[in-house]
């Protein structure tokens, strides 16, 4: 409306400007000329709309003219109408300059409002008013129906509505006591199948590859895990579950022996691989990385492949999970020196000819 009413303002005054050579004789006509337009206008129009820009303007123009002579002009609305506009336009100043410039409670810092927040997402259980009594425990003195408020702004729901446990919570609530197994088949250059059997930890993400063959039975399940339960003792595995689908040749002697060394064994649903998703992960990832890019003559060319691709990603690859670290690597310290940083000197390494890549400083 301000940009209206200084484009407005700025062409009567140029209209101005253009009236003043004009003789009175000429005014006059001009005069008489719009008022017969007008009279044309309003025979054709029933009831013209004003904008309140149209308002300001008019009520601006024809306030100084006493009541008497605005009887007298031609006009699309009634005098007393264009009086009720100036007072309108005299209410709406005072009250921008009278009117307190803040009303009603002031606004939570956003830093109440950011641990109500965190609060509501750390305790799905917890509504408001048990965080109102939280942040009370912490000395933050805010009104119970504030805390509503906050929640009810970011659409989180009351708390019966939040405590039901997705399995995506779950799995990261319980990652340190997480294993999970699959099987996954890949073919030869000849088109023999082989299977392979990984197992992976949801804290670490370290990978094991327990084995691969052509033919997987039962016994050959058992006797991996077996295998399992050794290299998760000596590296002091504090795991409690296992995860695997529910593939027949996983028997009930797998999870027998299992549950002997305190293994919970958990069974995915029914064609929802969503419920194994780490280890689809990784399956996919070796796809990708290794055995859609390299030519598997036999099972111990399989087995050997999978061990450096077992290496390298439990020492060298980068996981978003981990903070771009490895399994068994940390992150090194970062670089510091000038000259380093300028003229790095990275020397690569190949595995598998070259399939993958290995990246590092030269000492």
């Amino acid at each position: 409306m301000l940009l209206r009413l200084a484009y407005l303002a700025a062409t009567n005054t140029f209209a101005l400007l253009r009236l003043l050579p004009m003789s009175d004789r000429d005014k006059d006509i001009e005069i008489l000329a719009l008022r017969h337009q007008l009279l044309v206008l309003q025979r054709q129009v029933g009831k013209p709309t004003f904008t309140d820009t149209d308002r300001v303007v008019l009520a601006g123009l024809l306030h100084h003219l006493p009541r008497e002579k605005l009887r007298h002009l031609l006009l699309l609305v009634r005098p007393d109408t264009i009086l009720r506009w100036h007072r309108n336009l005299l209410k709406r100043r005072h009250a921008a300059t009278c009117a307190p410039k803040h009303r009603g409670r002031p606004p939570t810092v956003r830093s109440i409002r950011a641990l109500v927040l965190r609060l509501a997402r750390e305790n799905s259980s917890w509504g408001y008013r048990r965080i109102h009594g939280e942040l009370a425990a912490l000395g933050i003195k805010v009104a119970a129906s504030t805390v509503w408020e906050i929640l009810r702004k970011h659409g989180i729901p009351p708390a019966p509505e939040r405590q039901s446990t997705t399995w995506a919570d779950f799995l990261r609530s319980q990652a340190d006591a997480l294993l999970a197994c699959d099987l996954f088949e890949t073919h030869t250059l000849t088109g023999a199948r082989l299977y392979v059997f990984a197992v992976i930890e949801h804290s670490s993400r370290r990978v094991r590859i327990l084995g691969a063959t052509a033919h997987p039975s039962a016994e050959w399940i058992v006797q991996l895990g077996r295998n399992l339960l050794m290299d998760l003792q000596d590296a002091g595995s504090r795991a409690k579950f296992l995860i695997r689908d529910r593939d027949s040749k996983f028997t009930t002697a797998f999870d027998a022996l299992l549950a002997d060394a305190g293994l919970k064994v958990v069974t995915s649903g029914i064609q929802i691989p969503r419920m194994n998703s780490l280890m689809e992960r990784w399956i996919q990832t070796c796809r990708r990385e290794l055995l859609n890019r390299t030519l598997i003559w036999n099972q111990s060319h399989l087995l050997h492949a999978l061990r450096e691709f077992e290496s390298f990603y439990n020492w060298h690859r980068p996981h978003r999970a981990l903070k771009q670290a490895a399994p068994l690597r940390p992150l090194p310290e970062p670089i510091n020196t000038p000259a380093q940083i300028r003229h790095p000197e990275v020397h690569r390494r190949d595995r598998l000819g070259g399939t993958l890549h290995e990246y590092q400083h030269a000492a």
